[in-house]
């Protein structure tokens, strides 16, 4: 990202750019020139396109409210037995009754409007006829559409008595979210995100998957950034408040590489191994972070 959108800026007495009303100087000018010199530092810094203002931000965080309650609609109904199919009707009537739109339906031709996978399945399962049974680990990814505004969270479900890996694994990529979650404030860099969250996922023994991350979110289902969920710390794009974006590290038991099934959306793991994902959806806030879908 090129320091040029920043330095020619607009002169210090003008409405800042962000739509806030203020004055330029009383808003953005800071932060424009401590990004500018990172720019020219070398810095891969945000375009103001991804930067959002605080009628967005209500927007998104009502959204990604919806796609919680959606989510405790379906803690309060999942167990052994369901069909997959099942909590997809759930979901998408829901969706439907709160005057949203389940954004993953028809989404690159995506035919649910949910996602849900089981045991080895990595991400991007497609609800069917399958049914739950006694041990199984399942996440269920939703994004809501509404007003415009997508919000998205995922979460995993125990279905009767999982095995002490099954349990592990999931509690182990929750703490991976979190770890993630910590690490957002003001120019921090995504990096750090990658970093905590792979390192915690080592200590335990499990691999973080690569090949699938986070991503910007809030006017469309999928913005800039793409969010690492591994990598070293002190790399990636700066953070800069009313940045929006999903962090939602994939956690394997086994080898954390992924192959993708012949009906072009189903990741599974390619040892065959568990795998378990826990998502969020955060915004960068002026001294820290807010999550937006908790």
């Amino acid at each position: 990202m090129p320091a040029d959108e920043y330095e020619l800026s607009l002169a210090r007495n003008e409405p800042c750019w962000c739509g806030s009303g203020r004055k330029y100087k009383k808003c953005h000018l800071a932060q424009d020139e401590r990004l500018a010199e990172l720019a020219r530092a070398g810095y891969q810094v945000p375009p103001r396109k991804i930067i959002k203002n605080e009628t967005q931000i209500d927007g998104i965080r009502r959204s990604c409210q919806l796609s919680k309650e959606i989510l405790d609609m379906v803690d309060s109904r999942i167990g052994v037995g369901v069909e997959t199919q099942q909590i997809d009707q759930w979901v998408h009537e829901y969706t439907l009754s709160r005057g949203a739109i389940p954004a993953p339906l028809n989404y690159g031709g995506f035919p649910r409007s949910c996602c849900t996978s089981i045991n080895n399945v990595v991400c991007h399962g497609i609800p069917d006829q399958t049914r739950l049974r006694d041990g199984d680990i399942v996440n269920v990814d939703v994004t809501c559409i509404l007003d415009g505004y997508y919000g998205d969270v995922s979460r995993m479900y125990l279905i009767g008595d999982p095995s002490p890996l099954a349990r592990e694994l999931v509690r182990v990529a929750r703490e991976c979210l979190y770890k993630g979650i910590e690490q957002v404030r003001p120019f921090q860099r995504i990096g750090d995100i990658a970093y905590a969250i792979e390192q915690h996922a080592k200590r335990h023994g499990f691999s973080v998957v690569q090949e699938y991350g986070g991503h910007g979110i809030g006017l469309e289902f999928h913005e800039d950034p793409f969010v690492h969920h591994y990598g070293e710390k002190d790399t990636g794009m700066v953070l800069v408040p009313n940045m929006v974006f999903t962090i939602e590290p994939m956690i394997n038991a086994g080898s954390y590489e992924c192959k993708r099934l012949e009906d072009g959306w189903t990741a599974v793991t390619a040892d065959n191994s568990l795998s378990a994902q826990w998502e969020h959806t955060v915004r960068v806030t002026e001294v820290g972070v807010e999550i937006l879908s908790e």
